[in-house]
Formats: C-alpha cells, sequence, structure tokens
C-alpha cells in the first residue's frame, strides 16, 4: 500500500529574516490529510539564540501585534528542546510529510536551519510546496494576482490570521486542502 502523503502547514513567527543571525520565536504546525482531516496540531516557542540579534525593522512591525507578541514569549524552551520535540513529532507520521507555507520561502528556511543544527536533520527533506506559487499556476495569474486578498472566497474558510503561529498554520493548511480540493474537481 502506498505511504499517504501528511501536509504539515507550518507557520513561524520570528525577530528577523535570517536563520542564525535572528531568532525563530514560535513554531506552529497543524498535519492535514487531502481531505482537510487535522491529524495532529504541534506549537512550541522558542528562546531566542544567544548569539542572535533581534532586527530593528521586524521589532517595529511586532509592536502592531502586542497580543501576538506575547503569545510567542510564553512558556518558552531551548531552541534543542523545542526542536527535538518537533522532530521527534514530525517523524511519528505514517507517511511522506510535506512541508506546506505561505510563503515557503520565509518559514522553511527557519524551520530547516533549527532542524539541521538542532536535531541533526530535517525530516521534511526538501518536500515543500508554496501555497501562493500553488494558486498561481491554479489561476494562471501573475505573483501580485495570487495573493491571499485575490483568492476565491471558496477556497477560504472563517479561520483568523492573527501572527500566532498555530492559528496561521491552521488557516494556510484548511486553504490549501480546499485549493486541492478545487483542483482535483475542474
Amino acid at each position: 500500500m502506498k505511504p499517504v502523503d501528511i501536509y504539515v502547514s507550518t507557520d513561524i513567527e520570528a525577530d528577523g529574516e535570517v536563520p542564525g543571525k535572528n531568532s525563530m520565536l514560535s513554531i506552529g504546525s497543524a498535519a492535514y490529510l487531502a481531505d482537510k482531516t487535522v491529524l495532529s496540531t504541534f506549537s512550541i516557542n522558542l528562546e531566542t539564540l544567544l548569539e542572535a540579534t533581534p532586527d530593528t525593522e521586524t521589532m517595529r512591525w511586532w509592536q502592531g501585534f502586542p497580543d501576538a507578541w506575547q503569545a510567542c514569549r510564553e512558556n518558552t524552551v531551548l531552541p534543542a528542546i523545542a526542536m527535538q520535540k518537533y522532530g521527534e513529532w514530525l517523524e511519528n507520521f505514517p507517511g511522506n510529510i510535506i512541508f506546506v507555507a505561505y510563503p515557503v520561502a520565509y518559514d522553511f528556511r527557519f524551520i530547516d536551519y533549527y532542524l539541521q543544527r538542532f536535531f541533526g536533520r530535517n525530516p521534511f527533506r526538501y518536500r515543500a510546496i508554496d501555497i501562493r506559487s500553488y494558486a498561481m499556476g491554479m489561476l494562471n495569474r501573475g505573483y501580485k494576482e495570487a495573493n491571499k486578498q485575490k483568492l476565491p472566497i471558496e477556497w477560504k474558510d472563517n479561520l483568523p490570521h492573527t501572527h500566532i503561529a498555530l492559528d496561521d498554520a491552521l488557516e494556510h493548511g484548511a486553504l490549501f486542502c480546499n485549493m486541492q480540493k478545487h483542483n482535483n474537481t475542474e
């Protein structure tokens, strides 16, 4: 029997744009089957890296989201502990795990860096899907015309985008599953 694909919608929060130079603050992941069944969720807040420095512009951005900032600074754990728990969570799935994000170029960079550094490997390897790129292909539109605000309403569930990692991972995962359903019914 062919292993099932498990789409791990992931959102991270960070204090900058460069893994290692800046710190990942929070991970939220929701593991979905293609039919939008949520198998499991994972959420953890990380302590900052000792050698890292917050980015000034990013910290100004965070001032506009004080509730999300507070949420990602509660109950923080050392990155090594966080990534051990995350890596083990990922490796427990009985199928092919595929990283899904909006945008994948930002979130995957941090996840890959932290998994490689603190877990010793990345269980995703390089299986990753960018939701916006998928929308571009489905809609035959350019990058600017495939942003979330311009996507068809039937692809969107009424889920919040709060900049709290798990909330945003759930929102993006539902969007991706709805897109797959639409793509497979045409």
